[in-house]
C-alpha cells in the first residue's frame, strides 16, 4: 500500500478562495501532504464545488440543525477526525469555536483574517479600516485560540490604503494576500516549521526545520 500523507480538513462557508489557493499550492508546490476533506456549515457554499471537482470528500454541518453550539462543535470534532488531519484550517469558517474544540485541537488549527491583527478583529474589517482612515491593511494567518482573532501570529502581509479605496477594492487586494501567506503558512505548520513562544511565532526555514 502507498504511504500515507498528513492529511488538512479544511473548514468554509463561502466561496472558498483560500481553499483553491491552498489546494493549488498543495498541487504545483508537491507537498507531502493532502486536502482530504472539505467541510461547510451551509450546503450553498460554492467552495463545496470546487472541493467536489477535485475529488476531495465534501460534507455539509448545518449549524441550524445543532441543538447547541457545543453539540454543534462535538459533531464537527467526530467528523474531522475521522480524517485524522494533521492540520484544520479555518478558511471563511464563519462560526465561532467554542474553547472545547479549539484546546481538541491546540496546535494544528490556523485561521486567516482579514486584517492586520490585533486591529479589526472580528467582522466588517474593510469598512472599520476605511472608517478608521489607516494607511496600511492587509491580512494576517494565526494560530486559532480560545479568544477570537486573537492567537499566535504566524504571517501577516500588508497593502496599503488608497485615497479611492472602496470596501470591494479594499478587500480584492488583500485577498491576493491572503492566498499568497495562507498557503505558505499552512505548509510551516504541516513541516514542523514553527516554534511558539507565547504570542511569538518564528517560522523556520526548510533548512532549519530539524533544529
Amino acid at each position: 500500500m502507498p504511504e500515507q500523507v498528513p492529511s488538512i480538513v479544511v473548514l468554509i462557508s463561502g466561496a472558498g478562495s483560500n481553499l483553491q489557493a491552498l489546494v493549488n499550492a498543495c498541487a504545483e508546490q508537491t507537498w507531502a501532504a493532502r486536502v482530504a476533506a472539505v467541510i461547510s456549515n451551509r450546503a450553498d457554499a460554492a467552495g463545496l464545488r470546487f472541493a467536489a471537482a477535485h475529488g476531495i470528500a465534501c460534507e455539509v454541518l448545518d449549524h441550524r440543525d445543532a441543538p447547541s453550539r457545543e453539540e454543534y462543535d462535538r459533531e464537527l470534532a467526530r467528523r474531522i477526525d475521522a480524517h485524522a488531519p494533521a492540520a484544520v484550517v479555518l478558511a471563511g469558517f464563519m462560526r465561532l469555536l467554542t474553547p472545547w474544540f479549539v484546546q481538541r485541537y491546540e496546535g494544528r488549527l490556523i485561521n486567516v483574517h482579514p486584517s492586520l491583527l490585533p486591529a479589526f478583529a472580528g467582522l466588517h474589517t474593510h469598512r472599520r479600516a476605511l472608517q478608521a482612515g489607516v494607511k496600511l491593511h492587509g491580512a494576517t494567518v494565526h494560530l486559532v485560540t480560545p479568544e477570537v482573532d486573537a492567537g499566535p501570529i504566524v504571517a501577516q502581509a500588508a497593502v496599503p490604503v488608497l485615497d479611492d479605496d472602496t470596501e470591494a477594492s479594499l478587500a480584492a487586494r488583500v485577498l491576493e494576500q491572503e492566498h499568497r501567506i495562507f498557503p505558505e503558512a499552512v505548509r510551516a505548520l504541516l513541516e514542523g516549521r514553527l516554534r511558539v513562544q507565547g504570542q511569538r511565532v518564528r517560522v523556520l526555514d526548510v533548512a532549519g526545520a530539524g533544529r
